[in-house]
Parts: structure tokens; sequence; C-alpha cells
């Protein structure tokens, strides 16, 4: 290239940066404020529901952090006390100081120190953010006297979630906060504005793993799912407390992430965070609930194209991927240190490994029962779609190892996809049908070329986000006569 051809490129790039910087960006107050003032029973209070990672963990008998605390003082999972308070017990007849671990608020603001270097990872703030331009008011924020609200913090709340659990157990516990919650809610709008009994219903904004525990609370309630592995009942008990349930970034169809980790475990690539070793991660009910369906070809045989089913307990041992993994009895032995034996840990590790893999098997199931949602509630869905997402691995049968052979459209974690629960997921492009295929009945999707944790912080997810929950118009809304007036904010 010449010296003219590359000026003419470097003005072209220069020219197109300015463009990009001078890019026009919505005032969301001068939209939204008139919106914004109404508080009257006819605009539903908030939750905001984390994902993956994205509550803190504490020990309630120490009072320690075990996940939450960047600053060297959280439990170290590479100690022997650390590791049993990250890990879940092995068998429901052990008694070990992680079953008592408990979620302690949400991460909203995370501060960490890399090369001594103050990093604030936005995470939640960005969402909670917005809706505070929205007018809602978180209520964990004026409770902990962290912005003075007066006493208007009822319109916005956080549920905070044990993330290494079952996600049925998390949607039961879902479905009892949201009770507690309308109570509290229904008894401001009696004070407020002399009405009783309001029917109540919550918006809820749910980030990745969360809008798996919200949507499966939406149509189960609490059910559990059934031993004999058939469907829990269709109840719709959590349709009847939610108005949106506006999913972003959500896995519906499953992360290689998971998959990744499960098999080798999670290092952050920071001496802040340690690593988290597979016989830790490997206790999780909830990563194995992540694992993408079979039906996409997530994981293929080296040098072949046989697909794998990874929900299989036999292909994890024969593997040798997690828990199954051979060499990791001393990891074993910290987890389990009243069971004698190395052979005696193992069986109890695969067994383990073999009942929730079954259990996220049922749980893929009962995600994907195709059923349309009752009048007055509605699903929306914001997800990535402009970067290269892992949708395929390749496992060599002799050893174990995967490496990734694929990618598609997603946010680097999830793909387009899965956010979609598209059927066509891990389908050839070429061979594809026209048109998603999807068992969700949602009503809305809004693709932004960010990233997984990124996309709460783009222009165009903050406007619409607003819209969606202050403007845009409802099916099946409260008929006349149960609502108040609508009051503005003092």
């Amino acid at each position: 290239m010449n010296t003219a051809s590359r000026r003419a490129l470097l003005l072209g790039a220069t020219a197109t940066l300015a463009a990009c910087a001078r890019e026009p960006v919505a005032d969301l107050a001068l939209l939204y404020n008139p919106a914004a003032q109404n508080h009257g029973i006819d605009r539903n209070p908030i939750i905001v529901i984390p994902g993956l990672l994205g509550s803190r963990l504490r020990d309630p008998a120490s009072g320690r952090i075990v996940w939450g605390a960047f600053d060297g003082n959280a439990a170290d999972p590479g100690t022997a006390d650390g590791a049993r308070l990250v890990a879940l017990p092995f068998t429901d007849m052990m008694n070990t100081p992680g079953s008592a671990v408990a979620a302690d608020g949400v991460l909203d603001r995370v501060r960490i120190r890399v090369a001594g270097i103050p990093i604030a990872l936005q995470a939640y703030a960005e969402i909670l953010s917005t809706l505070g331009v929205g007018g809602y008011r978180d209520e964990a924020l004026g409770l902990g006297g962290q912005v003075n609200y007066g006493n208007d913090h009822f319109t916005c709340f956080q549920f905070a979630y044990d993330w290494r659990q079952d996600n049925v157990v998390n949607a039961r516990r879902l479905i009892a906060f949201m009770r507690e919650k309308r109570a509290f809610v229904q008894g401001e709008y009696a004070r407020r504005y002399g009405v009783r009994d309001a029917p109540v219903k919550f918006d809820i904004v749910a980030h990745s793993m969360g809008g798996i525990v919200a949507r499966y609370a939406m149509m189960y309630g609490g059910a559990d799912l059934p031993a004999n592995g058939s469907l829990p009942p269709l109840t719709w008990e959590g349709a009847g407390m939610m108005g949106r349930l506006i999913q972003v970034g959500t896995p519906n169809g499953g992360s290689l992430d998971g998959f990744r980790v499960l098999v080798d475990g999670r290092d952050f690539g920071s001496p802040i965070v340690p690593r988290y070793s597979p016989a830790i991660l490997g206790t999780m009910p909830s990563l194995y609930q992540l694992l993408p369906r079979p039906r996409s070809r997530p994981v293929v045989l080296a040098g072949t194209d046989t697909a794998v089913d990874t929900y299989d307990p036999a292909l994890w041992q024969r593997m040798g991927w997690g828990i199954a993994k051979p060499g990791i009895d001393a990891d074993l032995a910290q987890l389990m240190p009243d069971v004698a034996g190395a052979e005696e840990r193992r069986r109890i590790a695969i067994a383990l490994q073999a009942r929730l893999l079954a259990r996220a098997r049922a749980f893929a199931a009962a995600m994907d029962r195709p059923a349309a949602i009752p009048a007055g509630t509605e699903l929306m869905i914001v997800a990535g779609d402009a970067l290269p997402t892992t949708e395929r691995y390749a496992a060599n049968p002799a050893t174990g190892a995967i490496v990734q052979v694929a990618t598609a459209p997603g946010d680097g974690l999830v793909l387009r996809d899965s956010a979609l629960l598209d059927a066509r997921q891990g389908q050839d492009p070429a061979a594809r049908s026209p048109g998603v295929v999807s068992p969700m009945d949602f009503r809305r999707a809004l693709f932004l070329p960010r990233e997984h944790l990124e996309i709460t912080r783009d222009p165009t997810f903050r406007n619409n986000i607003l819209y969606w929950l202050l403007e845009e118009p409802r099916t099946g809304v409260r008929t006349a006569g149960t609502t108040a007036p609508a009051q503005p904010r003092r």
C-alpha cells in the first residue's frame, strides 16, 4: 500500500471514529419523566434478578463472605475450609458448611484490584440506574441508606438467591419472595391510596440464569420436577404475579460455558479471584442445568461428526469429565473428610454427578414444553448477537480433552439461538429453515451488538427497557375500576 493510500485509509478510519463518537443518544429523562412521575397502582413494581455469580453468598455461622468479596477476604476454594464452604454436600446425609451458606444481596457493583489498579464492574448497577430514571426506587438501596428515598422505596426489589442451587429450588424461593413483596406493596397501596387487596403484579428484569429461574417460576410456580421423569403440572402459578418478564442474555437453550467449567473448573485469570476446581463446581445443580440440549449437537467426538449425549452419566465417566476426572481424590478428600477411602469418595462423587445430570435432563424437558402464556403476562427477550460464541466442542475420546470447533452469533457466552430457545440451534446455517422455531411464547426480542455483561450498558437497551416498562401497551391489563388515580412522586 502506498503512502497516499495509507493516508486515505487513516483519514477514513478517523472520520468513522469521529462519526461514532457523535452518535446521538436519547435523553431518557426527557422521554420518560412524565411516566416516571406516576406511582399509582396501575404501574407494576419491579423485581431485578441477577444471573450466575450475581448474588453475594455468606456463611451465617461465621459471617464470612463465601462469594462476592474481591479483596482477599472471601472464602478461598483452594483451602480445605474454603472449599467446603463453596461446595454443596455430595449427599443429603452430609452436613457440610456449604449447605448453610445463603444469599446476602445482589452484587450490583463489584470492586476489585488487579495489579494494584482498582476496577469497578458495574454489573447490575446499570440495570438499577436505568430503572431509577424510570422512577423505580430500589428497596435494598433505600433501606440500606445508600440512597435517601424517604419512604418511597416500594417500587423496586432485588431478588438475591444462591446461584449454586437447583433452579427449581430458587424458582420456589422466587414465588415466596413475590408473595411477600406483593403483601408489602398491597399494604402501601392501602396506606397511600386507600385501595385494599389491589391485584399486584410485578414486572421482572432478569439477567442470564435469573431469566431461567423466573421462567420456571412463571410456568410451574413452586412445583418440583417429578421423580419419575414426567413433566411437572403446568400451573402458571408465577404468571399470576408477573406482568412482563424481561430476560436479558438468558441461556434458555443452555451455554457451553457451563459445560466447560463443569469439565475443567473455572479460572478467572486473576490472583484476586481464586480458581474453582471441577470437584467444587461439580456439586452445583445449576451448572448442569445450563448444559445445551443434545439435539443442538454441542459436543462431537474429535475427528468425526458424531454428536454425544451431554446428559449421559456414562459418557462423563468414560471421558473423565468434572468430578469423574481421574486423579482428583485430593480435592474430593477435602470436600468429604469424613468419608474413608478414595474408592468410596469416587463412588459418591459419580453418583452425585449421575443424579444431577438426570435432573438437568428433566429440567430441560420442562423448560422446552410448548405452551401459550396466559393473557396478562408477557415474555420479552434481550440478547446479544454480534460476537463469536462457542457453539460446539470436539471431545478427544482418549483423553476427554475438549476443543472449540465452531462458533455462532451471540454475546460471547450465550448464543442468539439459545436466548430464543430456537430448535434450529446447532444446525448447518445452509440447511436452516426460515423462521424461529421456539416453544417459548415471547412477545418481543431486541438484539444488541454487546458482550454478555455489557448488554445493560447499551443506550438502546436502556431506552427500550423503559419503553417496555412504562409506555408500551399491554395485553390483558387490569380493567377499569381496579386502579387508583396515578399519583405524582413527591
